[in-house]
């Protein structure tokens, strides 16, 4: 089985390879995708994390910093897999740790890299299944330990297809600490041993956001007045900003004094969205040349910069959290709610669906059907104060309530690391 994936990986590799040259995708550090770690680097029985992307990696924060106080002796590889995962990972690694890209899942690459590595374990955040990275580290007697464990429904789906194919790399696993129970009850659904899952919660609970001082200094980067609204719309996808923007032209008749930033989900889409909002009648205002021109009375703010959506979700009044209004399954709530904003959301949330559900039964975010449904919604945020309040007062008890993950995924960790 292994031989078919290997050569399926390489035949998709060479397939690939070309359409990164194109789009000009290749960045710094891409070769260590092959394996490829310089000479200089010394490891010490480090201990590995894996954060596929931006939100995993910063979930791990909290984590790595528990493990230093407990292994002060050991370094960090902390691996991601997209160059904004990476960036994450940079800003939380220490000066002895090591940070790269997960190395292509290919039986002779992952094998060399863990011969050069030997960790002491490795942690992945959230369910991604590497086979030949799994079997190169259980023949070499590394413990692995899956945390923030999450199956989706289309996961499950399609594992359970092939699930007498995946058993036995899901038992090569030491524990998995899932998010929920229904996550649970999926693992050992698809064959896990019982014994080898732990219902854990969501170490993104844990996560210490706090509110920028400088939240006023980025109001005034848009030129906001006093007592104009701001309505953050985050993570966006196309048809999103579309709905969005029809839903601001409406909304300006009653409130003239609200002000619209759309930040797309990847900012490469910014001379698209740009395009768009030039089209729907406003003047589009890029945040990267706010330093250069004082934005006019009808601008919509887009963000085009990697990184800064946390520093604008703190200037919003309301934010929206996009991926949800289309089938993409939503995007992370808790970074607003963390930052005391009230949330609205569309309907689509699976990706995140046990958070939206925590939400939404103990009255801490809205969530929306429709344009008509999101205008009502930001209407009521804007003309209610209580219950723009509530809705923020109660995000908070949530939060609150879910807390602890993090602690106690490294009692379960510590058993592990020899």
């Amino acid at each position: 089985m292994f031989l078919i994936y290997d050569l399926v990986f390489i035949l998709f590799m060479l397939v690939s390879l070309p359409v990164y040259l194109f789009k000009r995708k290749f960045h710094r550090g891409f070769l260590r995708r092959f394996g490829v770690i310089p000479k200089e680097v010394r490891f010490n029985s480090p201990i590995w994390v894996h954060a596929v992307s931006v939100g995993e990696a910063i979930s791990v924060r909290g984590l790595i910093e528990e493990l230093r106080k407990i292994y002060p002796s050991k370094n960090f590889v902390i691996s991601t897999v997209t160059p904004t995962g990476n960036k994450i990972a940079r800003s939380i690694a220490g000066e002895s740790d090591f940070v790269t890209y997960l190395p292509f899942d290919i039986s002779f690459i992952t094998s060399r890299v863990i011969k050069k590595i030997k960790p002491s374990i490795f942690i992945i955040a959230e369910t991604e299944l590497w086979p030949n990275l799994i079997e190169s580290l259980n023949r070499h007697k590394i413990s692995i330990a899956v945390l923030n464990a999450r199956i989706s429904d289309a996961s499950f789906k399609g594992y359970s297809a092939i699930k007498y194919l995946i058993k036995p790399t899901l038992n090569k696993i030491n524990i998995f600490c899932a998010q929920s129970k229904g996550d649970s009850f999926k693992l050992t659904a698809l064959g896990v041993m019982p014994d080898r899952v732990e219902v854990t919660g969501n170490m993104k609970f844990d996560q210490n956001i706090k509110l920028p001082q400088d939240a006023k200094g980025y109001r005034g980067l848009l030129g906001l007045k006093e007592g104009e609204a701001l309505l953050v719309a985050g993570s966006t996808h196309p048809a999103e900003e579309e709905t969005l923007l029809g839903a601001y032209h409406e909304l300006l008749i009653s409130f003239p004094h609200l002000r619209l930033l759309l930040a797309p989900r990847h900012p490469e889409r910014s001379d698209e969205v740009n395009n768009l909002v030039n089209h729907s009648g406003f003047a589009p205002q890029k945040v990267s040349e706010l330093n250069f021109k004082r934005p006019c009375s009808n601008a919509v703010f887009i963000l085009d910069t990697v990184g800064n959506l946390t520093k604008f979700y703190s200037a919003a009044d309301i934010v929206f959290v996009g991926g949800s209004l289309v089938r993409k399954g939503g995007h992370n709530i808790l970074e607003p709610a963390f930052l005391n904003k009230p949330v609205v959301f569309g309907p689509h949330m699976f990706n995140f669906r046990d958070i939206a559900h925590e939400f939404l039964s103990n009255h801490a975010a809205l969530q929306v059907f429709s344009r008509e449904g999101l205008i009502s919604a930001i209407k009521e945020l804007l003309c209610n104060a209580f219950k723009t309040n509530s809705l923020v007062k109660n995000a908070q008890v949530v939060i609150l309530n879910n807390r602890g993950a993090t602690n106690k995924n490294v009692a379960l960790i510590r058993k592990l690391i020899v």
